[in-house]
């Protein structure tokens, strides 16, 4: 009965021809953002996928296929990312420019999708190789877009529909988000493997048992791994919800200076050990002698550290300055002991990728262009042991989190997503950086301006939570590493390449050996 429906369901959407082929790609393509935070139902997007695939399998060649992905493409990163036109009117810069800058970021993001599609169409899989090869081409569309749209952006990768259930997601410790990404799509190509003949059960079966393996393995792990945590180590994650329309106010900086003070110094049963204020909450160099920095200072709690998001500045000869989106670690005496320079930066936001065409400012209200940092580091501040600071989206990358020469014991990751409101951005924000613990084998903190701050241990259980838009100091202990490296932290993206590359190179030996023996013989002479 279910073969029999999905056959006529998967003929009909093949048979579908122009505008209406590529109105319901559209609609497929938004309803698949479903599957993300905050909704988070998988199987909307496994099921826009093999909706997606059927459209696919309708088209005469490649050129077609590229069109259907592109549409598809191009309504899922709208409907997945149209958050990201709130910062213009958060900024008061050029509100006019908000859907141009979605619908272009969709655009280029639209372009992967549209390729992997194409390159499924022309190789033209069936059965469990459809499953597949989709799987491959859709992962390493998703690997190009994380690694070449300006500096990459792989957000919303289609491995973080399974994020809120740790048992899902503990494959990230050996094949990384990719890898997540893969088997969501191997599940959506077996989906519409159902319309196959003669065995329309042997991919979904397969699918089958692979997401129940993961599950299964996933909960094994998780029953094997207590939660442990770094003796007399308690961080006190400050969330001072400063709206973004006032933060860089300078008539205002005294106040937002006293209200991270009266949160980082208030009461508690067990002291902090380790004071973290978010990104940029200092609009100073904590280095330099200015009128608030005793706020700051007064905010160290004793015998540990203070480390706060800062605007780090260096002035030359010529009375010209670069800035630095930067992280600073400050001791009771009132020393920076440490810095940490972002090295991701936002495009058009904290730099300019074309000159001249900026509609940024928004990263500092009007004062665009931080410098670039040298890359991942490790720091040391009194209070707590060596850890890799990110800044804002850094936290985003699969793989580009840490030094490969300076293993840390956690993962600090201060943003702002104030620029966002109550939107869907802070919670997809919060669920990726979630998974760069399970990669790394790594606990994670997060301290956010206004949410989502919360302490993650390293098989991605969360510990401790303070919710987008509470004013909230958030006291919690801090989970100890794996006792070993994961091998994603040992290797990073490597495996998942490598098993790509694998599927690909399978199903152009087996296609070649079966057109082999289709082939006539030719007569003797």
């Amino acid at each position: 009965m279910i073969p029999r429906a999905a056959r006529r369901l998967a003929a009909t959407l093949a048979r579908l021809r122009g505008s209406r082929r590529l109105a319901l790609a559209a609609a497929l393509g938004a309803a698949g953002c479903a599957g993300f935070a905050p909704v988070h139902f998988p199987p909307a997007l496994i099921s826009a996928l093999a909706g997606l695939l059927c459209l696919v399998d309708g088209c005469r060649g490649p050129r077609g296929a590229f069109g259907v992905g592109l549409v598809f493409g191009f309504a899922h990163f709208v409907a997945g990312l149209y958050w990201v036109g709130n910062a213009f009117f958060v900024a008061g810069v050029a509100e006019w420019a908000a859907p141009f800058a979605v619908a272009g970021l969709a655009g280029m993001c639209a372009v992967f999708p549209a390729v992997s599609c194409a390159v499924y169409r022309a190789l033209a899989p069936r059965g469990l190789w459809r499953a597949a090869v989709f799987a491959a081409a859709w992962t390493a569309g998703e690997y190009l877009r994380g690694t070449l749209i300006m500096g990459g952006f792989p957000w919303n990768l289609a491995g973080y529909v399974w994020t809120p259930w740790p048992a899902a997601i503990q494959l990230a410790a050996v094949l990384g988000a990719y890898g997540l990404s893969a088997l969501t799509a191997f599940a959506a190509g077996a989906l519409a493997a159902f319309a196959d003949r003669p065995r329309p059960w042997a991919a979904p079966a397969a699918a089958a048992a692979l997401l129940a393996a993961n599950a299964a393995a996933g909960a094994w792990t998780l029953a094997q791994a207590e939660t442990a945590f770094q003796p007399d180590t308690r961080v006190r994650l400050v969330q001072a919800n400063v709206a973004q329309h006032r933060k860089w106010r300078e008539d205002l900086f005294a106040e937002r200076y006293r209200r991270h003070e009266a949160l980082s110094t208030q009461p508690a049963a067990e002291p902090p050990t380790l004071v973290i204020w978010p990104e940029t909450a200092s609009p100073w160099d904590l280095s330099l002698d200015f009128p608030e920095r005793a706020h700051a200072v007064r905010s160290v709690p004793p015998g540990g550290a203070l480390v706060a998001g800062a605007v780090r500045m260096e002035f030359k000869p010529d009375g010209s300055r670069r800035i630095w989106n930067s992280v600073q670690a400050l001791d009771p005496a009132g020393r920076v002991t440490a810095a940490y320079d972002k090295f991701h930066l936002v495009p058009f936001g904290e730099y300019s990728p074309l000159r001249g065409l900026s509609v940024a400012g928004l990263a500092m209200g009007g004062n665009a262009g931080f410098a670039r940092g040298p890359g991942p580091r490790m720091l040391s501040a009194p209070g707590a042991p060596p850890f890799s600071p990110l800044i804002c989206y850094e936290a985003i990358f699969p793989g580009a989190v840490t030094d490969p020469g300076a293993r840390p014991q956690w993962l600090l990751n201060v943003t702002n997503d104030a620029w966002y409101g109550r939107s869907a951005g802070p919670y997809q924000h919060f669920e990726q950086a979630r998974l760069r613990a399970v990669e790394e084998g790594l606990p994670l903190v997060r301290a956010a301006n206004s949410g989502i701050s919360g302490v993650i241990d390293p098989w991605g259980r969360i510990t401790a939570r303070a919710p987008l838009g509470a004013t909230a100091a958030l006291d919690a202990p801090l989970p100890a590493p794996r006792p070993t490296a994961t091998l994603f932290a040992r290797h990073g993206n490597t495996p998942i390449l490598a098993l790509i590359l694998t599927i690909a190179s399978l199903f152009v030996v087996v296609r070649h050996r079966r057109h082999l023996r289709q082939a006539p013989m030719c007569a003797p002479t």
